[in-house]
């Protein structure tokens, strides 16, 4: 990550040199293209007005406060998403803990101890749906309202749509990939899809037949469709490998928990304990139960032959 970006994850008694900066407000999940515009139009704001641009974000999410149980939704984890906001120009990743006492601040509380005591918010952008406070209450009139009074700038920024009527959002991407959808969802974020993990210890089933695999568990993130992908993984940050996963249960062994299992073309090494950012390219096929190992192994060939034609198409996909 460069390293001009500071990470706080508190807000108060932060150094001068942090306070009085431009904010840039919200979850920013996914840091889709909407966010992206939104992000580069807050920089401007930023340079314009000779100050640092903030981003203000909230760990966890508040549905995952209020909702611990049900299922993970999360496109993108703090580590992505941090490393996303920072290659967008962000001086300054303010990390909120969002707790029991944060949610219980009421809107007009979070702009005066936060948004001005605490960051000196010169002028804070957010997109249109923006809600925030206990209950919500909180909407951009109230924010607008209060920014007016308390010296501060507001901008609400329309999310940039994505080339039809419906506007951006992370719940159109979440339907694209748990549709099987890929692509969609990379047009609409602006990059690939990414699932980011160590990798764990497998049964070396894929070993013993002549595909070694890398073993991940979602945790906390979104489970796309399962079945066969076309993938891109890095390893630790470093060298990226194209490659053919498999995500779901495996019919034919009886998994109960849901597995991404990753093997990497033109690999040659231990990849346990390894951090991997798997990018989903293209969805091959939906999960299949064969009749014998043999039958297996030959679709997997297949597989791997056709993620590397997908791979090969996917150079033409513009995502800018």
């Amino acid at each position: 990550m460069p390293a001009r970006m500071r990470i706080l994850r508190h807000h108060r008694n932060i150094s001068p040199e942090l306070r009085g900066a431009v904010v840039a407000l919200g979850n920013f999940d996914g840091v889709h293209r909407g966010h992206q515009a939104l992000i580069v139009e807050a920089r401007r704001i930023a340079d314009a007005l000779g100050k640092q641009l903030a981003a203000v974000v909230f760990e966890p999410q508040p549905q995952e406060f209020f909702k611990p149980n049900a299922p993970a939704f999360r496109l993108t984890p703090f580590r992505a998403k941090a490393h996303l906001l920072s290659q967008l120009g962000v001086d300054v990743l303010f990390v909120l803990h969002f707790d029991r006492e944060l949610s219980q601040l009421s809107a007009q509380d979070f702009v005066l101890e936060v948004l001005k005591k605490e960051l000196a918010a010169v002028h804070v952008v957010v997109g249109a749906d923006f809600r925030f406070g206990k209950g919500r209450a909180g909407d951009t009139t109230v924010l607008s309202y209060m920014g007016e009074m308390e010296g501060f700038g507001v901008t609400v920024f329309d999310l940039e749509s994505g080339g039809g009527e419906q506007k951006i959002s992370s719940t159109r991407i979440r339907e694209a990939l748990k549709v099987g959808k890929p692509e969609e969802a990379a047009r609409l974020l602006g990059h690939w899809w990414t699932v980011e993990g160590h990798v764990g210890p497998g049964d070396e089933r894929g070993r013993r037949i002549g595909f070694p695999t890398a073993n991940l568990k979602l945790e906390h993130s979104l489970e796309p469709a399962f079945g066969i992908y076309a993938v891109r993984a890095a390893v630790d940050e470093k060298r990226t490998y194209d490659g053919v996963a498999s995500f779901g249960i495996r019919p034919m062994f009886e998994v109960s928990q849901p597995l991404l299992e990753v093997h990497l073309f033109d690999f040659a090494g231990d990849l346990y304990g390894k951090h991997l950012a798997v990018q989903l390219i293209a969805y091959l096929r939906p999960e299949q139960k064969f009749e014998s190992v043999d039958a297996l192994k030959e679709q997997m060939y297949k597989d791997a032959a056709n993620a590397k034609a997908a791979l090969i198409a996917a150079n033409t996909i513009r995502l800018d």
